[in-house]
This record gives structure tokens, C-alpha cells and sequence, in this order.
């Protein structure tokens, strides 16, 4: 083993340990804030209330989770494909994005909750307006990052793939797409949050049972705070174990970017 690879996991975990004991403190400080004021559960259970409603209804949990993240991942994968496609186009056409731009600019300025509404009444109750939504909040996020990442090529290293007769293909493969990609992973690591708040948000104004959204505000509607609680934690892990897969991918698909480098 060499002494770089020694290195690696002393440095993750010096990485991690500030994050780590910041997670903790605000645990402790959270449970001894109910238990000192006696604040009731239905108002903020504690930390270990919540635990033990996530272990009493774990079945129900992964089910009515697994069901949202499939809306969050499909229209992840709709809305950053869509993005990176049209980021493409605009990249070889200024009129496209001159086109595009304004309504890119636009859409952040939208609420969700102005949106779900509409998109339920467009696509129905069920899965498909839930997509819809998540594909529209990541479409643009990754559509506007690309481009960026795609335009963000030097002038000189386009000099140097035109003085070896390189044509529009070999250099977008060869040195547009390469420098596009860290502009691109940062997009999607951002849309993963956006496509799992996007799915469960959108639930809130309707959907099945077996769905994370309508569990919360159904459960929270009779107090039932301490399942609603656990759902929102299961959100909150899927929401992260989505974000650490595309960190991983990052890393698998571009070794050789600085963001990746050992220290």
C-alpha cells in the first residue's frame, strides 16, 4: 500500500469528524431541549421518540419511500438527460439559448406549491405528475450548468484541436464533453436534493397512500407527529444516499479532475 492510499481514509475521516460532532451536538441539544421544557410529542418529539416510531413502522416506511424515490429518480433522470441534451444544442446554436435562457432564469423564481396544483390536474393524481414536477426542477439547474461547462473551453485548446484538423465531433468528444463534466456533476448532485423535495412536496397536494408525502401530512394532520417525523427521516436518508451515489459516479467518471485528487 502505498503512502498516498494510506493517507486516503485519515483524511475522509478528518473530512467528516467536524460534520460529524456538529450532527451529534445538534442530536443532544435537541433532546435535552424537550426533556428540560417538557414539550409535548405532538408538538417536537425528541430525537429518540422519533427513532422508535421509526422502528415501529419500518415496513410501511421503506415501502411508501421506495415508492416516492422512484418518482424523484425518474424525473432526475427525465429532467438531467433533457438538460444535458439541450445544453448540447444550445452550445452549437446561440440562438437556441438566447431562446431557452429567459425561461431558465424564470422557472427558479416559481414555488412548487404553485406548480403541483397545476401538474396534477395536467397529469393526474398518480406518479405522473409527481415526475413532471421533479423533471421540471431539474431540468433547468443542469440545463444552464452544461452549457456553462460547455462554453467554458479555452480559446487556445480550441486553437490546438483545429491545428490537427480535428473536426466538430472528435473536439466535442475529445475536449467540450471532458471539461463540461465536473459543471455537469455539480448539477446533479444539486438536483438530487431538488427531485426528492420535488416528489415529496408535490405529494402534499395529493396522491396514493404509498407515498411519503401524503403519510407526513396525513399523519401530522390527527398529531401523529412521530410518524410523520420518521418519514421525514427516511426522506432524509434517501435524499442522501441519492446524493452519495452521483458523488461516487463523479469520482468513477473523472479520476483525473482536481475535486477528485488525493491531498
Amino acid at each position: 500500500m502505498t503512502v498516498a492510499t494510506g493517507r486516503r481514509p485519515r483524511r475522509v475521516l478528518q473530512d467528516a469528524l467536524p460534520a460529524v460532532l456538529i450532527f451529534v451536538a445538534a442530536i443532544a441539544a435537541w433532546e435535552a431541549f424537550v426533556a428540560v421544557f417538557k414539550i409535548p410529542f405532538y408538538l417536537l418529539p425528541s430525537p429518540s421518540v422519533i427513532v422508535q416510531a421509526f422502528r415501529a413502522n419500518m415496513p410501511v416506511l421503506f415501502e411508501i419511500g421506495f415508492y416516492t424515490f422512484r418518482e424523484a429518480l425518474a424525473g432526475f433522470a427525465i429532467g438531467c438527460g433533457a438538460g444535458v441534451l439541450a445544453a448540447m444544442l444550445a452550445s452549437r446554436s446561440p440562438g437556441f439559448a438566447g431562446l431557452i435562457l429567459p425561461y431558465a432564469v424564470a422557472s427558479s423564481s416559481v414555488p412548487i406549491i404553485a406548480l403541483a396544483p397545476l401538474a396534477i390536474v395536467w397529469f393526474g393524481i398518480a406518479q405522473g405528475s409527481k415526475i413532471a414536477i421533479v423533471t421540471l426542477m431539474t431540468f433547468f439547474p443542469t440545463f444552464i450548468s452544461t452549457l456553462r461547462g460547455l462554453l467554458s473551453v479555452s480559446p487556445q485548446s480550441l486553437e490546438l484541436m483545429r491545428s490537427y484538423a480535428a473536426g466538430e465531433w472528435p473536439t466535442f468528444v475529445k475536449l467540450r464533453l471532458p471539461t463540461s463534466l465536473p459543471y455537469m456533476f455539480n448539477a446533479f448532485k444539486v438536483s438530487t436534493n431538488l427531485a426528492m423535495i420535488g416528489a415529496v412536496v408535490s405529494e402534499y397536494f395529493g396522491g396514493p397512500q404509498k407515498s411519503l408525502g401524503v403519510y407526513i401530512v396525513s399523519n401530522n394532520a390527527i398529531f401523529k407527529t412521530r410518524e410523520a417525523w420518521a418519514a421525514i427521516l427516511v426522506a432524509c436518508a434517501l435524499g442522501l444516499a441519492f446524493y452519495f451515489t452521483v458523488m461516487v459516479a463523479e469520482r468513477l467518471v473523472m479520476p483525473w479532475h482536481v475535486s477528485t485528487r488525493e491531498g
